[in-house]
């Protein structure tokens, strides 16, 4: 089953991961810390923008995944990956900043966690329809 909604959605927030890897692989090279991150507050915040990233985005694509192959809204679908995309690039804009950006970084985590809750509630209501009418 095709998933084109999501797979475009996917693939943005792919290179933006990508972006995100390359920042920490600098980071590393410019400080010589090779694990953890020492003392150096830039690298800090690159991991962290990277590990932020990577604990949020892969279940909000799931449920995407999952909405899109349970027929839901392609509008919603689309509000939904256009939301995540720009809550990260908000959210590794404030983080990555030091002093952060706080603005930034609180919009783009307020965001993600709305997205977040209104896909898991979206695709919990089709799920329990689908659950009823098959019974």
């Amino acid at each position: 089953m095709a998933l084109p909604v999501t797979a475009l959605y996917a693939a943005l927030l792919g290179l933006l991961y990508a972006v995100l890897t390359l920042l920490v692989v600098r980071g590393r090279f410019g400080s010589k810390v090779m694990l953890g991150t020492g003392q150096d507050k830039r690298l800090y915040r690159a991991v962290r923008a990277h590990a932020n990233f990577a604990e949020f985005v892969p279940l909000i694509l799931i449920l995407m995944g999952l909405g899109e192959g349970m027929r839901l809204s392609s509008f919603l679908l689309h509000l939904l990956g256009a939301a995540l995309v720009v809550a990260r690039v908000l959210h590794a804009i404030g983080i990555s900043r030091e002093p952060d950006l706080s603005a930034a970084r609180g919009g783009g985590a307020v965001l993600t966690v709305t997205v977040l809750i209104v896909a898991s509630i979206a695709v919990l209501l089709r799920a329990l329809t689908a659950v009823a009418v098959l019974g």
